[in-house]
């Protein structure tokens, strides 16, 4: 007997699921149910790394810490990263599987289709409630046959859906009603409400258009959500960070971090997003690094190819004179390889190029490997050298998820970190390494930036340095100066949007009936 659930799907990609489920979770979290997420394939190359070391997408991370619990790979059996236009890397259950074409994965999904149902029933085990998520929408119909994620999965365990769409966009009615008109009968049945998301305006004026669409669908509409900003982190890079946004760069730090082509865990820079006193964007041309006080380079789920692409749009001149002007160069993962000496690809993993030379930004060079590492970590901030001074001993965590190894040979390279929970342990690894006098940084610590203890007094140096106030960078608007005690407050929020704007009765009789 499946214990109670409920699928989100939506009428596109980018219609609020993610959030929507992460709200729901919260919900019924504080109403005292054991709450899980579950998304069966998730498309990101936004992934995360759990206790266990196995990866999964970020999405279901928010989402269970909106629950109250810790992620788990089960959450997201199935992780497809992209490394081109034809090609991905699978992570099945937490671990790589093998790259494949869509083709090959089309014709590996009903193998597949035969293991979820005795995952999910694993998950659902130690839960009293699952709120799952589709992915894009149910009706791409060259897509139905041996679909996994949408109908397919929720015809396995059994599932009602709520469908959701995106008002914000423009015809939200049409793509409502076009959705369901593309189902099969018995998938329409299936569906047992319709949420419309990101309104703006008069709900007096949306209100006799609610009932016009009721009497077309017979199915009622649940609610209709308010657009908000609430800083929550979004599931893949149409998130709107990547918006660029006119404001007054007068006396602010500004940061500019490279939007790569193959750019992942964009997650990394949700704390800059939050703070006072900065101005962080993401740069696609060159000349938009031009007034930057810190560029960062991001991870990259194909490094080579990125690298490439850096070089033939010409990022590398520009780079090389943000250095010469005594300006901070900051790498995480896949930007930290690229800003050594050499990368060698022996192994010709996610391209056919076996060596290229690096930016030459820092004396390191990287060999790619087979193995994946794939851990969590905490450590130490071991230098006070450059920008910092104030953060020495400073705790850190984050996780590494990389295939490659980095070597140092330059004797001025200063270590960056020291992993080891212990303060001055000597069972301790580095991690990462910079030069001092060229305030180039590098590590493979995905969410090095989320401890304030490290990151305020990092920048606020830099703000030092361009003539700002000691003080001049804060979290902006809270008096957290914990993250996770900030994004707790986000969550709250969220939870109560969602009861004063969703027929959480109507929801409930739906998940308990």
């Amino acid at each position: 007997m499946h214990k109670p659930r409920v699928m989100f799907q939506g009428t596109a990609s980018s219609v609020g699921k993610s959030v929507l489920v992460a709200g729901l979770c919260r919900v019924l979290h504080e109403d005292g149910y054991k709450v899980t997420p579950y998304k069966s394939q998730n498309m990101s190359l936004n992934s995360y790394i759990t206790e266990e070391g196995k990866e999964m997408g970020r999405a279901q991370v928010m989402q269970a810490e909106a629950a109250g619990i810790k992620p788990h790979a089960l959450m997201n059996p199935i992780l497809i990263k992209p490394t081109g236009d034809m090609k991905a890397q699978y992570i099945i259950e937490g671990e790589v599987f093998k790259d494949m074409t869509a083709m090959e994965y089309q014709q590996f999904k009903p193998e597949l289709k035969k293991r979820l149902k005795t995952l999910y029933e694993k998950l659902e085990d130690d839960f009293d409630v699952v709120v799952l998520e589709g992915a894009g929408s149910p009706a791409e119909i060259n897509l139905r046959e041996g679909d996994i994620v949408n109908m397919g999965m929720a015809e396995l365990i059994d599932s009602p859906v709520i469908l959701i769409g995106d008002i914000d966009k423009g015809g939200v009615f049409a793509s409502l009603v076009g959705t369901l008109m593309l189902l099969s009968e018995e998938e329409r049945k299936r569906v047992k409400g319709v949420v419309i998301n990101k309104f703006r305006g008069d709900l007096e004026i949306l209100k006799p258009g609610l009932k016009m669409l009721e009497d077309i669908i017979h199915i009622p509409v649940l609610g209709v959500i308010p657009y908000f900003k609430l800083a929550l982190e979004d599931e893949d890079s149409v998130s709107t960070v990547f918006e660029q946004h006119p404001s007054t760069l007068e006396e602010k730090l500004i940061i500019k971090i490279i939007r790569l082509p193959h750019l992942s865990n964009f997650t990394d820079f949700n704390r800059l997003f939050a703070l006072e006193g900065v101005a962080v964007s993401y740069a696609s041309k060159p000349h938009e690094l031009e007034d930057a006080d810190l560029i960062i380079l991001p991870g990259s789920k194909n490094t080579i190819d990125d690298l490439n692409f850096l070089k033939e749009e010409g990022f590398v001149p520009i780079l090389h004179r943000h250095k010469a002007a005594g300006k901070t160069l900051f790498g995480i993962c896949g930007g930290y390889q690229m800003l050594g000496r050499k990368l060698y690809n022996p192994s010709l993993m996610e391209t056919t190029i076996r060596e290229v030379e690096g930016l030459n930004l820092l004396s390191i060079d990287t060999q790619f490997e087979t193995e994946k590492t794939m851990t969590q970590v905490k450590g130490y901030i071991v230098s006070d050298k450059g920008h910092l001074k104030g953060c020495l001993n400073q705790p850190i965590e984050g996780y590494e998820i990389h295939m490659g190894q980095t070597i140092w040979y330059d004797e001025s390279l200063v270590p960056f970190v020291a992993l080891n929970e212990t303060l001055g342990s000597a069972d301790h690894r580095i991690e990462g390494y910079h030069d001092p006098d060229a305030l180039v940084y590098g590590t493979y610590i995905h969410g090095i930036f989320d401890k304030l203890s490290f990151t305020l007094p990092f920048l606020n140096a830099l703000a030092c340095a361009k003539g700002l106030g000691a003080d001049s960078i804060k979290l902006a608007g809270s008096t957290h100066t914990d993250y996770a005690a900030f994004k707790e407050s986000q969550y709250s929020q969220l939870a109560n949007l969602l009861r004063d704007h969703l027929d959480l009765e109507t929801i409930y009789s739906i998940l308990f009936k």
